[in-house]
């Protein structure tokens, strides 16, 4: 009885239990890995969102450093190097100097929301 089981020299492949085995390591390895992604994502996101306000800021700097007291449109931030990121929508606003306040928020779910004062802060 026991010689069925055994492999003769001829027979080549992996038994089942072999398959089974290396399927449940790999529903292991996958059930960690898709929560991180998924974090992953979302931090990407939130870090997109955050460089697009502090890119709007400087950007705006540059225009009220050649153009004082106006008040810079969306078009302007461009021309003075401020590319919107996908997904990421710009608010709030953009002027004068003494008055700006921006926000930046991307539109993936539970993404965070980034406000930038006149002077340059940037709070979550």
């Amino acid at each position: 009885m026991i010689q069925k089981f055994t492999k003769k020299r001829n027979q080549k492949g992996f038994t089942l239990v072999e398959l089974l085995i290396v399927i449940a390591i790999i529903g292991i390895l996958a059930a960690i890995a898709i929560p991180q992604f998924s974090s992953y994502r979302l931090r990407a996101y939130n870090s997109a969102a955050k460089s697009d306000a502090k890119n709007a800021y400087t950007s705006a700097q540059a225009y009220f450093s050649d153009h004082p007291g106006s008040t810079p449109g969306l078009t302007d931030l461009t021309a003075y190097g401020y590319n919107q990121s996908s997904g990421v929508t710009l608010g709030g606003t953009l002027g004068p100097e003494a008055s700006l306040a921006m926000t930046s928020v991307h539109s993936a779910t539970n993404a965070q929301s980034y406000a930038v004062s006149s002077a340059g802060v940037i709070t979550p």
